[in-house]
């Protein structure tokens, strides 16, 4: 099977658009793009950042060779002069985000670039990719870990992943978001994360007899048993069988069994009784796994039913999460017309879908005395944001207004190339997974809270919403709106 190039995943009318602009002779003028999405994903309170790693190793890497010269030469439609063009192209521009392991929200620019025009264009299709799959994974490995609250989760979904890529990407992010190890040898050899396992279903099936599998698999890892004790039957034959294991083998040769795991059944019934049947017999040491397809919904109603677990495996829920469209865009906000930069919209009768306009920063603004984040705010990128007092208006509602004076301000995105250079130093993954715990913390528990999390305002500007108002007006006066854009 022939390896993807980067530059090459890209959806086709990036290059007709980028010969286009070539005939044009506009591929120097410099635009400003921001990625976001519109909606919080899986319709929850919050997203997490990730993907920053995969754009640094996008631009050290990012060129056309012979052989995708040939693939364009071959569809007949692009000129010499563009594919001499593609040919030498190196990316130039400028490219800022917001760090992995940020909670980000609805609306505003995770990631903003600043490039010429075609060079920008390109970058359009990886770029989703990149924050669309990372952020599902952060986000959805997140709101499990959150649920789960100090129950480690140990991630189990690459056999649920739909491709190698997704695997990698999304054990990565798993660890990243708070999950205590995985199970992908991959993404531990790639990441150095902590891998776990235990044994499967098959391997018990295996032996003629549960009690044989336990004991040889006991045999093997002395000192990291746990057996796995669902196969047949949890309390008359699986937990019975461990207990066994224990005494007759593990215990008169110095080890203790470690843990067993629960894959199936009702698990909130099943680990109350097999840890009575352990502490009855002097095995209350020993831990209770347990896994099957459990999600935020599953894992609090565990915990409401008093059911006894000490660990967490989960799969198919961070790597093929309900709602797992996170739907990020990639919309063209500024042109550079003689050193300045010019604003562009998007107008739409979907109200959702009008762009925010202007080549912009983004701020989180936090209580100087509890820490939390308050709110964020999207100016214009040239103007001073007061530190002593601000007031905040709510796009969708200009009367909901708020007058903030103990705050702090923080600028959410960081440089990650300039002038085509890679200037961030990224973070290790333990370095990430560290950071991404503490800005959590920064958040207020109700915006994380399952059911209907309170509302985390993302505000413009007085300068900037103005602006938005000023260029809708102006498309009003050339007719160009349609009736329901006109009565907003």
């Amino acid at each position: 099977m022939m390896k993807i190039k980067s530059s090459m995943l890209a959806d086709y009318y990036e290059f007709t658009m980028a010969q286009s602009y070539l005939e044009a002779g506009v591929q120097n003028t410099e635009a400003v793009f921001d990625v976001f999405f519109r909606k919080n994903p899986f319709q929850k309170g919050y997203g997490v950042m990730g993907g920053v790693d995969q754009i640094i190793e996008l631009i050290k890497n990012f060129k056309f060779d012979a052989d995708d010269i040939a693939y364009f030469r071959s569809k007949k439609i692009f000129s010499e002069e563009f594919l001499k063009y593609l040919k030498t192209f190196k990316f130039t521009g400028s490219i800022y985000a917001i760090p992995d392991g940020t909670p980000v929200f609805k609306n505003e620019p995770i990631i903003t670039v600043k490039a010429p025009i075609i060079e920008a264009q390109i970058m359009e299709t990886i770029l989703l990719i990149y924050a669309n799959s990372n952020i599902c994974f952060m986000t959805s490995a997140r709101r499990i870990v959150e649920s789960a609250g100090e129950i480690p989760i140990a991630e189990f979904g690459a056999r649920r992943s739909l491709g190698e890529n997704a695997a990698l990407t999304a054990s990565k992010c798993a660890y990243i978001a708070g999950c205590a190890s995985t199970s992908n040898v991959a993404a531990d050899h790639q990441y150095g994360l902590s891998i776990s396992g235990t044994m499967a279903h098959s391997f018990v099936e295996f032996f003629p007899h549960e009690y044989d599998a336990f004991l040889h698999y006991a045999k093997t890892y002395p000192d990291n048993c746990v057996l796995l004790v669902d196969t047949y039957d949890v309390l008359r034959s699986g937990v019975p069988n461990a207990i066994k294991v224990a005494k007759e083998y593990l215990i008169p040769n110095g080890y203790r069994l470690k843990g067993i795991r629960i894959d199936s059944g009702d698990l909130a019934y099943l680990t109350k009784k097999a840890k009575e049947m352990l502490v009855e017999a002097g095995l209350s040491d020993v831990k209770i796994c347990v896994s099957n397809g459990l999600a935020e919904d599953t894992i609090k109603s565990l915990e409401e039913q008093g059911a006894v677990i000490d660990s967490i495996g989960l799969g198919d829920n961070i790597v093929l999460p309900d709602f797992a469209r996170v739907g990020c865009v990639y919309k063209l906000v500024a042109v550079n017309e003689n050193g300045e930069f010019v604003p562009r919209i998007k107008i739409s009768g979907d109200l959702a879908k009008v762009t925010t306009p202007g080549y912009k920063k983004v701020y989180r603004l936090y209580d100087k005395s509890s820490g939390f984040a308050l709110a964020d705010l999207i100016a214009l990128y040239d103007e001073e944001i007061p530190t002593d007092e601000i007031i905040l208006i709510d796009p969708s509602n200009e009367v909901n207004q708020v007058t903030l004076t103990n705050y702090r301000i923080r600028e959410l995105q960081v440089p990650i190339v300039l002038d085509g250079k890679v200037v961030y130093q990224d973070l290790s993954i333990e370095e990430k997974r560290k950071y991404c715990e503490c800005e959590m913390k920064t958040i207020y528990p109700e915006i994380k809270r399952y059911l209907n999390p309170h509302l985390y305002y993302v505000d413009l500007s007085r300068k900037l919403l103005m602006l938005k108002k000023e260029l809708i007006n102006e498309y009003k006066l050339r007719g160009e709106l349609d009736e329901c854009v006109k009565r907003s």
